[in-house]
């Protein structure tokens, strides 16, 4: 995979009718700006585009990655997020970020299965913060705002050369990109944080509080994690319709337990608790 030289770049819009401005290009300096001194990141790594930030990071922990490195791309050709779905990130309106971390370094060490969950905490706090929206999370790995997803998560567990184990955390955020230039595929579905309204920040601040919530990664508490968690959580308490088991079948969520599963009560009185699948809105049941 060819890469483009880091650092240096223009921001190409591809959106007729839509301009770049100065504050909508992705710039180290000014999220450095923004970041805390006592910040424990290594450095931050910026592309204009690339295949997949969760790729190229795999390829850095073969060769010379540094724990808390971060990769940036204004955009992606193959973005992807769980079960392998594509996610449109077309440049110069979103946020598309890998974030590398130790495993055996980092507290996620010893809460594994919280890695997704602590990720939708920190970007939902991170909007709210930065932007004073309410955005809300729908299990495993989809934030949402004003029922439209805005954001996803995709983390993956790699090895090295050396079997140390590393954990890359992929963040894709729709910023502004305009409701009309989403595929129509998704269009019903996607949305972002300034689809109708101008942003009030830059990309640069939002990532910057992203990373600022996310360094040092050593200092997770699982029970806050957890509270927020499902304090943000779509669907709590609800009749939900539960696929990727083979048959879809009903089932109450009652809880998220501390392995990050989804508790789920099914309609005979079992319970059971769900690392994976895809839940719905009880509107989709019939």
């Amino acid at each position: 995979m060819k890469e483009v030289n880091p650092i240096r770049f223009e921001v190409l819009n591809p959106f007729e009718n839509f301009t770049s401005t100065p504050e909508s290009v992705l710039s180290i300096c000014e999220i450095k700006s923004f970041l805390r001194k006592d910040n424990a990141f290594n450095k931050i790594i910026l592309y204009s585009s690339l295949e997949s930030t969760n790729t190229t990071a795999k390829g850095m922990i073969q060769s010379d990655a540094s724990p808390g490195t971060v990769i940036l791309a204004d955009s992606q050709t193959k973005g992807r997020g769980r079960f392998n779905r594509s996610f449109f990130s077309p440049p110069g309106h979103g946020i598309y970020m890998s974030i590398l971390l130790h495993l055996n370094q980092s507290c996620f060490n010893h809460h594994p299965g919280l890695v997704t969950l602590a990720t939708a905490v920190i970007i939902c706090e991170s909007i709210e913060i930065t932007t004073k929206k309410e955005p809300q999370i729908k299990w495993v790995n989809d934030i949402f705002l004003h029922g439209k997803k805005v954001s996803g998560i995709l983390t993956e567990k790699v090895v090295d050369r050396e079997n140390n184990p590393w954990i890359i955390i992929g963040i894709g955020i729709n910023f502004s990109t305009p409701a009309h230039a989403f595929p129509v595929e998704i269009k019903d579905t996607a949305g972002s944080i300034f689809s109708n309204d101008p942003p009030r920040i830059t990309r640069n601040r939002l990532i910057a509080e992203i990373i600022n919530r996310m360094f040092p990664p050593y200092s997770l508490d699982a029970q806050r994690i957890l509270s927020e968690y499902k304090k943000r959580m779509m669907l709590m308490g609800e009749e939900t319709l539960i696929t990727g088991f083979g048959n879809p079948f009903k089932g109450k969520i009652v809880d998220v337990d501390e392995a990050g599963r989804l508790v789920v009560k099914k309609e005979d009185g079992q319970q059971m608790s769900l690392s994976t699948g895809e839940i719905s809105s009880s509107m989709c049941l019939s």
